[in-house]
């Protein structure tokens, strides 16, 4: 995969995901940030900081991602989600249009 394709997401404490452009694309506001027309560092550098979203959580959202991308063709198939994390979760997808 070249470089091109990928996107890095930067958690709240400084963990970085790189992760394949068309799972980030899932999120609407990450695709906002990455295709918005003109020199934005975001869509420059290919990278998004998330300053209120922790590490767990954001990993949480890029496993989304992915599970999206795989299972968007219809296929019934539950993605888990640790209860713990249901509220703070909410509150990033919410953000993220997701």
């Amino acid at each position: 995969m070249k470089k091109e394709d990928m996107v890095k997401l930067i958690s709240a404490d400084g963990f970085e995901f790189v992760i394949d452009e068309k799972a980030a694309m899932v999120s609407q506001t990450i695709r906002n940030m990455l295709t918005s027309p003109g020199s934005f560092t975001e869509t420059q550098q290919r990278q998004v900081t998330f300053p209120d979203i922790s590490t767990t959580i954001l990993e949480k959202i890029c496993q989304y991602f992915y599970w999206s991308l795989q299972y968007a063709s219809g296929k019934e198939t539950e993605f888990h989600i640790e209860p713990e994390l249901t509220l703070e979760l909410m509150m990033a997808a919410n953000y993220l249009h997701t």
